[in-house]
Parts: C-alpha cells; structure tokens; sequence
C-alpha cells in the first residue's frame, strides 16, 4: 500500500510478500531497508507480524479465546502441545497464559532501556518508538531494525547497554517459553527437567564457544573486530555468537568477515535455538542428541544418557531424521540458487542457512535476489519456521477420523 512506503508508491508485490514473509517467519531478511524505506504506519504493520509469528499462530488464538472467554477445545489443546513442543496436554493452557506474560513483561522492559539509552540521540518520542520496535524484533529473533542502510546496530558496536539488552532479549526469546517456566518455578520446584538443564548447557556452550572463535579469528581485521577498543572486541565477538540463535541482528560488517568465520557462523545457524522458543534451526536439542549419539557410539555404548537420563529410541530417530532433512532441504536450496544467482557459493550457502534457521543474517545478497530467488528463499523462511518435522508430517496421508487419547484414557474421535 502507498501509504506503508516513505515515497508513497507502494512495494511490488513480489517485495512486499518477501517482507511479510520473513516478518511472519521472524527471519529478517530484507529486501529494502526498513528504518527508511518504510513509513511509521508500514513499519508498525511489520512489528505486528513479528509479534504474532514470534509467539506463534496457536498462541494468538489462544490469547484472542481466553479474551473473549471461549473454551479451548480438545483438538486446539493437541496442538499447542505439538506447537510447545509439551510431552501432555496437562497444563497447556496456563503454560500459554505464562508465555503471554513473560513476553509482553520482558518486551516492555527492555524497550523501557532502550527508550533511555536512545532518548540522549533522539527525540523522546522517537526513542520510546525505536525502543519498542528494537524490543519486539529482538525478543521474537527477528533481526528487523531502524537504523537505516542496512546497518542494523552496527553504529553500537561499542555501547554496553545497547549490547546487554539486545543480548538478553535473543537469549530469551532463543531458549524457549518451556525454559523460562521451568527458570521461574525453580525456587519452588527445587529442580530443572531434562529440556532445561540440556537447553541452558547447550545454549551457554554455543555463545562462549562462538565468541571465543570469533574473537580469536577477527581479532586482527579491520573490517571487523579490528578497528574496535578492548570492550568492543569482546562485546562484538559475544554479539555475533549470540545473534546466530537466528536472531539476525549484528553489530559488525557481516560481509566483511573472514570466510572461516562465516562460515562457522553458518553451522551456528544451521544449530539454531531451542524447542518453543521464537527461533528456528534444527534446535540446540537436537544438536545435543547428535552429539550423545556420536560419544556413545566412540564409547561403545547402545545407551545415549544426559544427565543422568536416558533418552528414547524415538527421540533419537526424530533428531536424526530432522537433521538429514534439514541439510538436504539447504543443500537442494543452495544448488538451484547457485544456477540462477550470479553469487559466491559460500555467500548463497549463507544467505539459504539464515533463510532457514530463520536468523536474519546477510553478507548482503538478499536484496540483489531475482524474483526466482525471492520465491526460493521465500519458501526456505517458511519451510524453516514450519520446521522438517511438522513439513514431513503434513506431507503424510491423513485418514479420515483422527483418533485422540484424552489424559483420562478415553478415545475421542475428531
């Protein structure tokens, strides 16, 4: 619409389907630059989009039902399990009522930060605006922002406050909604279950591994890490470790990385966040369970055991499968682009792995795209929010009756 674009021509079509995808799919890739090319009324309208795709469809109308007090069905609560990534339906309704919570709480406070920091650049209408829409992007790992020129926060590169918040909002927003209940009702509870501990360890492991090599590996580049202080070099290195939980915010020139380092961005990428959480990927604990299957087969063991749990048989054909359908759906992806587009393997490879971790990062080919590329990454933001499983499970036959197990042991026929 004209109205949306600051020159009041509107966006072609194929653009403006682009942009509402990743939105929607909480990617951030862009096709145009969203701080100037969009007007406040264009920009709100993504905001919104981010929103509902960060906290989920079924999470939305969860929310609209308990406004307009409607009671949540059966089939709906089936699926915001499948949805949460929840072993029962026990409790389903008051965990989505937490998420809610959680969301808008941490939101609001951290566009509060936001909105001060920016009110000693800015106008305070502008800061509390620029605060709010940073605050949705980052919790919901969007990766949209409103600095202009496709410079996302790089102009922040060295400011502490600025970083801490940005950093929380997509640690937050990557371990998952399980996890932060699970965080919450610890004083109570007295323990954490087996997601947590494995979410918590794999994600702390990630972010120091990844800002330790991409300390080590930028150091020296003046494109990068080089031309920054003591402080920004270690605030930059944690950043970019960060910002591959499929945030797809950054702080530094990503084109402007070594290769080794783009290219070790891309396996964090490709790794993702955690189950329930606004991220995408194949999930840190997927990840988790690849590695205790590959130290189980060195130590000769048939049993993959994490904290002192054993985990399912199934559990493990899920990741693996997961895995080998995510790399193939990449690999297909990345073969057809590198026909059509006159780019870089390791730039195409880089684009179709944030596409579809859903992370946002760019070394700058989106907007160079054809229209066929556009369709391709497109749908690799959608087939990477969906997620392989749900894809592979929604291309299954479906009989006529489904049956349902209710909690109590009955068949309910839907």
């Amino acid at each position: 619409m004209p109205v949306s674009t600051s020159n009041g021509e509107g966006l072609p079509i194929i653009d403006a389907l682009f942009t509402a995808t990743s939105a929607t799919c909480v990617t951030g890739l862009v096709v145009v630059d969203t701080g100037t090319y969009f007007t406040v009324f264009g920009q709100v309208v993504i905001m919104a989009l981010i929103q509902i795709g960060g906290l989920g469809f079924m999470t939305m109308s969860t929310l609209i039902a308990l406004v307009l007090r409607k009671r949540i069905s059966l089939r709906e609560r089936l699926i915001l399990q499948e949805a949460l990534n929840q072993g029962s339906m026990e409790g389903i309704v008051r965990l989505i009522r937490k998420v809610l919570v959680y969301s808008l709480t941490i939101e609001l406070v951290a566009a509060l930060l936001f909105a001060i920091r920016w009110s000693f650049d800015y106008p305070v209408g502008v800061a509390v605006y620029k605060g709010l829409f940073h605050a949705v992007s980052m919790f919901n790992n969007a990766g949209f922002d409103l600095s202009g020129e496709f410079r996302s926060l790089m102009p922040y590169a060295d400011d502490v406050l600025i970083n801490v918040v940005a950093m929380a909002l997509i640690i937050l927003g990557g371990i998952g909604f399980i996890v932060m209940s699970d965080v919450m009702d610890y004083k109570t509870k007295r323990k954490l279950s087996l997601h947590s501990k494995v979410v918590l360890s794999m994600t702390s492991f990630l972010i120091v591994l990844g800002a330790i090599v991409i300390f080590l590996f930028e150091y020296t580049n003046p494109r990068t890490l080089g031309s920054l202080n003591g402080t920004g070099k270690v605030l930059a290195a944690f950043f970019q470790s960060v910002t591959p939980r499929t945030a797809g915010a950054n702080t530094v020139d990503i084109a402007g990385l070594r290769q080794a380092t783009q290219f070790f961005i891309i396996i964090l990428m490709f790794i993702g966040a955690s189950p329930g959480s606004t991220g995408g990927g194949i999930k840190t604990t997927t990840f988790t369970t690849l590695i205790g299957a590959m130290v189980a087969m060195i130590r000769g063991k048939e049993d993959i055991v994490l904290f002192h749990h054993r985990l399912a048989k199934d559990r493990i054909y899920k990741a693996i499968t997961l895995t080998l359908f995510a790399i193939f759906l990449v690999i297909v992806v990345a073969m057809v682009l590198s026909t059509t587009e006159d780019h870089q393997f390791l730039m195409i490879l880089f684009e179709v792995t944030s596409a579809f971790g859903t992370v946002g990062l760019s070394m700058g080919l989106t907007p160079d795209l054809t229209v066929f590329g556009k369709i391709m990454i497109m749908l690799t933001m959608f087939a990477g929010r969906l997620g392989p499983i749900t894809l592979a499970y929604a291309l299954q036959p479906k009989p006529e009756k489904e049956l349902y197990r209710h909690p109590e042991g009955k068949i309910i026929i839907g």
